[in-house]
C-alpha cells in the first residue's frame, strides 16, 4: 500500500512544478509577441533589400578590386561575391542560451551535424561558428569532425543589429583570408506561435540571382562610384540576413518554450490529479483497515 506521507510529498512537489512552468509560459507569452512583432517587421526590409540587391547587381556589371580601398574584409565586397571551390564550409548555427524548450535546440542541432557528416562525406571540412550557449555544449560533446570556433553566447540574449554586424565581421574575415569557401546558417524559420521550421541560409560567398531585365526598367546611377555603393550595400545585406536569422531564431525559441512550459503545465495537473486520486484510495484503505482491527479487538474483548 503506498504511504500516505510519500504521495502527499509528491503531490506537493509536483505543485511547486507546476507554479514554476506556469510562470515560464507566462514570461514566455509576454516576450514572444514583441518577438514575433519585430521579427514580422523586419521580413519586408529583408525582401526590399533583397529585390534591391538584385537591380543593383544587374545594373553594376563588372566590378573588380582595381582601385578599391579596403580597411576591414567585410569592406572587400569582390572577395565576397567571389565564388570558388568548396574545401571548408562554415556553418553559422543559432541556438538559445537555455533549455526547457522543447525540441527546439536540440533539432538545430542535429541538422548542423547532419551538414558536418554530409560534408565529410564529399571532402569537404567544416568550421563551426555556434550562437547561444546550448550550440556550445551540445558541439563539445558531440564527438567532433569539425572545428569549433569561440561561441557567441550574449548575442543569443538579444539579437541586435550590432550584434550580427561583429558576426558579419567575424566570418568575412576567415571568408576573405581563404580559412573558409562557404558559409551557411543553420537556423529557424518562425512560423506562428505554435510552429517553426529548420531551415539552412547561404550567406558567403553572398550568391543572389540577377534580376531580370526590362525595357522599361529605369537606370540606375552609382553616385559617387559603383564601388562606393556596392561597399556599403554588401556589407548591409550579409548583416542584414544575419540579423534576420538571429530574430526568426528568437522568436521561434520564445515560441517553443511557451509550448513546452504549457504542456509541463497540463501534464503537473494531470500527474496531480491522478496522485490525489492515489492518496484518498490509500486513506480510504489506511482508515478501513483501522475500522476492521477496531472491530476485530471489541470482537476479541466481548468473547
Amino acid at each position: 500500500m503506498p504511504n500516505l506521507k510519500d504521495i502527499k510529498s509528491r503531490i506537493s512537489s509536483v505543485q511547486n512544478t507546476k507554479k514554476i512552468t506556469k510562470a515560464m509560459k507566462m514570461v514566455a507569452a509576454a516576450k514572444v509577441k514583441k518577438a514575433e512583432n519585430t521579427v514580422k517587421a523586419a521580413r519586408p526590409f529583408s525582401d526590399e533589400l533583397l529585390h534591391l540587391f538584385r537591380k543593383m547587381l544587374t545594373q553594376a556589371g563588372e566590378y573588380t578590386v582595381s582601385g578599391l580601398r579596403v580597411q576591414r574584409a567585410l569592406d572587400n565586397y569582390p572577395e565576397l561575391l567571389k565564388k570558388r571551390e568548396i574545401k571548408t564550409q562554415g556553418l553559422l548555427v543559432i541556438t538559445s542560451n537555455k533549455g526547457l524548450a522543447g525540441a527546439y535546440n536540440s533539432n538545430i542541432v542535429k541538422a548542423a551535424l547532419k551538414r558536418v557528416k554530409e560534408n565529410a562525406q564529399a571532402g569537404v571540412k567544416t568550421v563551426i561558428y555556434p550562437v547561444g550557449q546550448k550550440a556550445v555544449s551540445a558541439l563539445k560533446h558531440s564527438g567532433g569532425g569539425f572545428e569549433l570556433r569561440e561561441g557567441y553566447i550574449g548575442i543569443a540574449n538579444d539579437p541586435t543589429a550590432t550584434g550580427a554586424n561583429i558576426i558579419a565581421e567575424d566570418i568575412a574575415d576567415d571568408f576573405v583570408s581563404g580559412k573558409i569557401d562557404e558559409i551557411d546558417i543553420i537556423t529557424t524559420h518562425f512560423n506562428n506561435m505554435m510552429s517553426y521550421s529548420v531551415v539552412a541560409w547561404d550567406v558567403l560567398p553572398v550568391s543572389v540571382e540577377k534580376a531580370e531585365t526590362h525595357e522599361l526598367d529605369p537606370v540606375m546611377e552609382f553616385e559617387p562610384s559603383v564601388h562606393a555603393v556596392l561597399q556599403q550595400l554588401v556589407p548591409m545585406y550579409i548583416t542584414n540576413s544575419i540579423y534576420q536569422a538571429l530574430l526568426e531564431a528568437n522568436a521561434s525559441e520564445l515560441a517553443s518554450r511557451m509550448t513546452a512550459m504549457s504542456a509541463a503545465s497540463n501534464n503537473a495537473e494531470e500527474m496531480i490529479t491522478t496522485l490525489t486520486v492515489d492518496y484518498n484510495k490509500a486513506r480510504q484503505a489506511a482508515i478501513t483497515q483501522e475500522l476492521v482491527e477496531i472491530v476485530s479487538g471489541a470482537q476479541g474483548v466481548s468473547n
